[in-house]
């Protein structure tokens, strides 16, 4: 012990006996011991393993789970649309699902499982933590405009995740529409066409006109039966990922969960990440009441002490106490883990976090997040996280889901920030509030535009750079000796424009020797603020005198000009 504690005190940490270390720390001591270590979190035993063992007895056939994936303006959302008003079960009123982030679609007797979320939310969440929430990604790509940056994120998105692909060209009804070229363009990325000899499934539809959405469908199973092998266990305790969270006034907390594995029923005590509970109801996508939930249903819980974060695993437990112990050895880590995030300042070491701040150099524009579910918010600060700049960064005091309240205005008032609402609104008192505390409250409902005028504001809060512009040349011709003044050069200007107080920079044979300014400037005996090029004129120079006929003068101002981007460095430039 002693001599880890004297290790410590060399890298720069005070540590007594009975305090604990972080993961950094262990890993740091194990390098300088020259010793091989294995982290393991005491909540680790507790998170569900990403496969089974399940006896092949057990196994049952479950509904696929689809993600929508692909560029903005392609028609995802008008394909979820139209797949819910033509293929989900009659008895949904009017046609529209409830907003628990997912849905199902009957073809031929099978359901699929539709996910209603952002589609790279489906990935990242639950890859980063060990699982697979999506079997299969449909692809959106616009027949009249092709493969865009989002279709190629999208097949990276899908490939990392190791999901297959089916391709919906959707648009084909619009004049301008070009399937093939489309198709050239997929295959060019990597994604053959079955029809071309490959092994992607293509379904060309419209989405606005409701064409050839049973091939989609039918192509979808098709991947399903010949890639897939669907089946889970029923007959377990249930366990899956938490897909879209929120906070209902009337209900309380309300999580969507899709179950992978097992059967939840009411009354079942259940864990996900922090949060915890007992069952109270359960709620299918159509937003009707049911007892319990399978294998690749997606459902809705009521009866989590708070909403549990979207991508991550819900369990059930064997009864409450366990399921509440587990909930706070979590938070406890989560904790724990958000003060060694903070500690090292967002991948900043603090010597140079105190030195930029020193030279005005890093500014925080501090934001709280409000959301209408757990998922968007996730999204939102996920997005937020990869702006990054040396001198300013977005610091999120504070996130939320649910409308936006009087607390959050203070707490933006108490850290000069600002509060920003994705699809939830402030009532009139809580703008009152804002507006007499200064707060600022911007709303938005696609992210993409929440980020570019978040990026802006960060542009507004860079210092200017300063640049550098030749105005004009001077050659020195005469040269006259004024007593208590000095050398007053008889100069023309050769090109551009010389002004009193510009800087110029001094060459003689090609060579600069001196930079000063222009401490007088003289048109025969009066004093002028500038002379044009053509035109000669008499030149002081502040603190020089050793010129020689000849010299040629370079005049320059240095000129600061607001940013426009966070790619701009900050450093000078030279303009001509």
């Amino acid at each position: 012990m002693p001599q880890i504690i004297k290790l410590l005190m060399g890298l720069g940490t005070m540590k007594t006996a009975t305090q604990s270390l972080s993961d950094d720390e262990v890993q740091l001591i194990a390098a300088e011991l020259e010793r091989e270590v294995t982290i393991k979190h005491a909540d680790d035993d507790d998170v569900e393993p990403e496969v089974y063992e399940d006896a092949e007895e057990t196994l049952e056939a479950r509904p696929p789970v689809v993600t929508i994936m692909g560029h903005v303006d392609h028609g995802k959302t008008t394909l979820l649309d139209a797949i819910r008003k033509t293929s989900v079960v009659a008895t949904e009123a009017g046609g529209i699902t409830q907003h628990i982030g997912a849905y199902q679609a009957d073809h031929d007797g099978r359901r699929i499982t539709f996910l209603d979320t952002p589609g790279h939310e489906a990935f990242t969440a639950m890859r980063a933590r060990g699982a697979k929430v999506t079997d299969i990604a449909v692809l959106v790509v616009a027949a009249d405009d092709g493969v865009m940056p989002q279709t190629k994120e999208s097949i990276s998105h899908a490939r990392a995740a190791d999901v297959p692909i089916v391709v919906a060209v959707n648009k084909i009804d619009l004049p301008d529409a070009n399937p093939d070229r489309v198709l050239g363009e997929l295959a060019t990325e990597g994604l053959q066409p079955e029809e071309w000899g490959g092994e992607v499934q293509v379904a060309r539809v419209s989405a606005k006109q409701g064409e050839n959405l049973d091939d989609l469908l039918e192509r979808i199973l098709l991947v399903a039966d010949a890639e897939l092998d669907l089946r889970a266990n029923p007959s377990t305790d249930a366990s899956g990922p938490i897909i879209a969270s929120r906070l209902d006034i009337g209900r309380g907390p309300v999580a969507t969960m899709l179950i992978h594995r097992g059967t939840i029923k009411v009354g079942d005590a259940i864990v996900a990440g922090d949060a915890w509970g007992r069952v109270r109801a359960l709620y299918d996508y159509r937003g009707e009441r049911i007892t319990d939930a399978r294998p690749g249903e997606p459902v809705e819980i009521l009866g989590f002490d708070k909403p549990p974060p979207a991508g991550e695993l819900g369990r059930v437990v064997e009864n409450e106490r366990r399921a509440r112990e587990l909930a706070q050895q979590r938070g406890e880590r989560l904790r724990r883990e958000a003060m060694a995030k903070q500690a090292r300042g967002g991948g900043i070491s603090l010597d140079k976090l105190f030195e930029q701040m020193q030279s005005g150099g890093v500014q925080d524009l501090n934001i709280v997040i409000k959301g209408d579910v757990q998922g968007s918010v996730e999204a939102i600060v996920s997005e937020l996280g990869k702006i990054q700049h040396p001198e300013v960064r977005v610091n999120v005091i504070h996130t939320g889901v649910g409308a936006i309240t009087e607390n959050d205005i203070n707490l933006a008032a108490a850290s000069s920030g600002m509060v920003v609402g994705f699809n939830v609104r402030p009532s009139a008192e809580v703008r009152s509030v804002a507006e007499r505390a200064g707060v600022e409250i911007r709303l938005y409902r696609v992210i993409y535009q929440l980020t570019e005028e978040i990026e802006q504001a960060l542009v507004g809060m860079l210092s200017p750079v300063e640049t550098e512009a030749i105005i004009g040349e001077v050659e020195v011709r005469a040269l006259f000796k004024v007593s208590r003044l000095g050398t007053i050069a008889g100069c023309m200007v050769t090109s551009g424009i010389v002004r009193r107080n510009a800087s110029v920079r001094i060459f003689r044979e090609g060579t600069r020797i001196h930079e000063t300014t222009v401490a007088a400037l003289k048109r025969f005996k009066d004093d002028v603020r500038e002379v044009t090029e053509g035109f000669e004129c008499g030149i002081l120079l502040d603190g020089f005198n050793d010129l020689r006929e000849g010299d040629v003068f370079e005049v320059f101002e240095t000129r600061e000009v607001e940013r426009t981007s966070l790619d701009e460095a900050p450093g000078s430039d030279t303009a001509t």
